[in-house]
């Protein structure tokens, strides 16, 4: 259970930390409108992006049993949020990310953090390609700028309803959407280890604001805060936390499948070995920490923990000027993040969402058994049709049982996703 921070300051050094530094900058720029744009497709408002990336990104380093994890709000909970959101208000969702963050704590200490690998592939890989294509369809309003005002949640009504409204198409807007996302490529391609993201979206934003024709964060949800809200306690009646206690359950597993997963690929990229019992504990005490600050769930961020990674950062120093540096733009600047174009960060989520996907892999799945194929589609599409939780609760059911059925399954071989 012990941080790697303490281990870090035994022999930290001025290099290390010119390192950590430049990393550590480098990663904050790639989260910050990720961040909003994240908070925004779950339901929520931008500002609780940016207090979840500064509040649980700080902890989740400095407490986290992984050298290079970066934390903070990820694409995998926009499903879970936004129905929670839906169902129970964003109280609901404070009250459900302080009880999930209690359960990752205690199942950090009672070494629960190894059960991860228990969990059939074909469930992890089907749950993820799912989420993938609900927060592509989510995007897709803004993407093409339709007048349909509100969305319903679940899939079929949602095409239905953007169908509907496809003469509504914005021109301007799915032009600014596009070229986000071609500039976000072209600046992978070219300077991998420089924040390209975010001068894609400042770029394409900083023209959305020249035409005038499309909605920009400020426009739509206001001015963004620059000033960090005072902790406070959710509602912890006996009622509300009854009620609350499946969403906490499904925010505990996927935070803790998410950063296990994360630290596991950041442990194959710099050839470390993470602690999997404290890194569970330290997600536990940021979603802790995160909902007494009013934000949302938060675990290890795959793509911004590789982010880390190729811009040199050696130590959980990184992650922590990371956050640090998130919160001195929200104080300084937070103005000018409110002028990014709404569908330069919905073009930006598609992207990420088919990164997410990991397409390259499609072939391979299709290549495995049959029994894991059909295991893979069946949660992919109960992930989709019906809901998260029964997507995990059947698919890992169903996998054990196969993995029993077979008596010996090799493990799984995990490379660097771009998630």
């Amino acid at each position: 259970m012990r941080p790697e921070t303490l281990n870090t300051f035994a022999s930290y050094s001025r290099k290390t930390f010119l390192a950590d530094l430049f990393a550590g900058v480098t990663v904050a720029m790639v989260a910050l409108p990720l961040s909003l744009a994240i908070a925004i497709a779950s339901g929520a408002g931008p500002d609780k992006g940016l207090v979840t990336a500064i509040v649980a990104g700080f902890l989740i380093s400095a407490l986290g049993g992984s050298k290079v994890q970066i934390g903070g709000p990820t694409g995998a909970f926009i499903v879970v949020v936004y129905g929670v959101i839906a169902a129970h208000g964003y109280d609901g969702l404070v009250t459900a990310t302080l009880m999930a963050g209690i359960i990752l704590a205690v199942a950090g200490y009672l070494r629960i953090g190894n059960l991860v690998a228990y969990v059939p592939e074909p469930v992890i890989n089907g749950f993820t390609i799912g989420i993938a294509l609900i927060i592509a369809t989510s995007q897709l309003k803004d993407l093409l700028g339709l007048q349909t005002g509100a969305v319903p949640a679940d899939f079929l009504p949602k095409i239905e309803v953007l169908w509907a409204a496809r003469s509504s198409l914005n021109g301007p807007a799915l032009g600014i959407g596009l070229l986000t996302m071609l500039l976000i490529i072209v600046f992978r391609k070219a300077a991998p280890r420089l924040p390209g993201l975010i001068v894609a979206v400042a770029l394409t934003s900083a023209f959305a604001v020249w035409a005038g024709s499309v909605d920009t964060i400020t426009s739509r949800f206001g001015d963004l805060p620059r000033t960090l809200p005072l902790p406070h306690l959710p509602d912890l009646s006996v009622g509300k936390l009854r009620e609350l206690l499946p969403s906490a359950f499904t925010i505990a597993f996927l935070a803790g499948i998410e950063s296990l997963l994360s630290a596991m690929v950041a442990d194959r990229m710099i050839g470390a070995k993470h602690r999997p019992n404290a890194e569970v504990a330290a997600q536990g005490f940021a979603n802790i920490a995160s909902s007494l600050f009013g934000g949302l769930p938060a675990t290890g961020a795959i793509a911004r923990t590789a982010t880390n990674v190729r811009a040199g950062g050696q130590t959980p120093v990184a992650g922590m000027i990371h956050a640090v540096t998130i919160m001195v733009v929200m104080f300084v600047a937070a103005p000018l993040a409110g002028r990014m174009a709404m569908p330069a960060l919905a073009g930006l989520l598609i992207l990420t969402a088919w990164n997410m996907s990991e397409p390259g892999k499609w072939r391979h799945y299709m290549a495995a058994p049959m029994a894991d194929r059909l295991l893979l589609l069946l949660t992919l599409t109960l992930t989709v049709l019906a809901d998260l939780t029964t997507a995990i609760g059947v698919g890992t059911a169903l996998g054990l049982a196969l993995r029993l059925r077979r008596n010996k399954v090799p493990p799984a071989s995990w490379d660097t996703p771009d998630r």
